[in-house]
């Protein structure tokens, strides 16, 4: 099953990066203002350590168990779109401009690359390989049916990525995440990959609860109540103080507006605050979740009427940012997410546009 998968590079590009930043330094003449940008550059431009399609799989991951959902035929999908607005998160792909351009549909405005630069990621840098060696330029919509292998065209199997979701917890594994175990299912044996550090999936469950306008106090995960032999929040004596939460009782208050408030003690999102589309990932983030149906499985321990809400919720947030530009007069847009500089709207746009086709996702797959 996992004959002719290639782990994850460590540390080469990164360092790369970082020579490459050092090459091009200005000398100790230079103005304060080229300092200056750098610095921010330095400071806001920055990966973090989790990218949102291992993010999204940790969200569908059983604890324990390791593997995914066999029903959840909408994941891979997903995650392919991830993958794109990853690309365009670092830079590396934007929506190609002409003259039709503004006539066309979000999902359906081609996109291009703009760097082949590599991210140290191997499933980005083999996704841009595969978008820069294309001899047309193809649609948001079209890359992410291509790379899932949603065609019917035998021409086109070439572009589909295989195996991603092994490959993505390989990822996990070699970050030390995840730990990679056998598990016997009936007439064959799987790897299985549980969590080793559930650090990194209680910061992503985080992230969830304050973009979906829920209280952190409801984001006990319940493996943390079974470990400790205490009742677990879907029932017992806590149920009841779990069924009160509900959206709007968050860190935006009733009005529900989005608001970038930092996780304190970070370990995987390192100076989260002080990243452009730091709460623009959040919004992508819960909208893969809700179109890879994944979303309710932090909401599991909540009753239903809270768990249709948060859903609600987010897909209230593919609405407003499933559009370009954004629905600025919705209440859940936020000015932090876009300040209206032109690179970070390049990078605004291919992310719009991927929402929007996860909007869609009933009519595609």
């Amino acid at each position: 099953m996992t004959e002719g998968l290639s782990r994850r590079r460590i540390g080469t590009p990164r360092e790369a990066d970082e020579m490459d930043s050092i090459s091009h330094a200005p000398s100790p003449g230079s103005s304060s203002a080229a300092l200056n940008r750098l610095a921010d550059e330095a400071k806001t431009d920055k990966a973090p350590l989790l990218t949102l399609m291992e993010e999204t799989l940790l969200l569908g991951l059983k604890d324990q168990e390791g593997y995914l959902s066999f029903w959840n035929d909408s994941l891979s999908y997903v995650l392919r779109g991830c993958m794109l607005m990853e690309l365009a998160f670092r830079r590396r792909i934007r929506v190609a401009k002409n003259a039709f351009t503004g006539m066309t549909g979000l999902s359906d405005r081609a996109i291009e690359v703009v760097s082949t630069k590599p991210t140290g990621e191997v499933l980005l840098d083999e996704t841009l390989k595969v978008i820069k060696g294309s001899e047309t330029q193809r649609t948001v919509a079209s890359w992410m049916d291509l790379l899932s292998g949603e065609t019917w065209n035998i021409a086109k199997a070439g572009y589909q990525l295989k195996q991603v979701r092994e490959r993505l917890a390989k990822g996990l594994v070699d970050k030390g995440i995840l730990r990679t175990e056998k598990r016997n299912f009936l007439f064959f044996d799987m790897a299985t990959h549980p969590i080793q550090d559930p650090r990194a999936k209680d910061e992503v469950i985080m992230r969830v609860f304050d973009t979906l306008n829920l209280p952190r106090s409801a984001a006990i995960p319940t493996r943390a109540a079974r470990a400790s032999g205490t009742a677990s929040p879907a029932g017992g004596a806590n149920a009841a103080a779990y069924s009160r939460f509900n959206v709007g009782q968050g860190i935006s208050g009733q009005a529900g507006r989005l608001k970038m408030a930092p996780i304190a003690n970070t370990r995987f999102f390192k100076n989260e605050e002080n990243n452009r589309f730091s709460l623009l990932r959040r919004v992508c983030l819960v909208a893969a979740a809700c179109a890879g149906s994944v979303l309710e499985n932090p909401l599991v321990h909540m009753d239903m009427e809270a768990r249709d809400g948060a859903v609600s919720r987010a897909e209230s947030l593919m609405d407003v940012y499933g559009h370009w530009p954004f629905k600025r007069d919705s209440p859940l847009y936020s000015q932090e997410i876009d300040n209206g500089e032109a690179g970070d709207l390049m990078v605004e746009e291919v992310v719009a546009a991927v929402i929007c086709v996860l909007r869609k996702m009933d009519r595609l797959i």
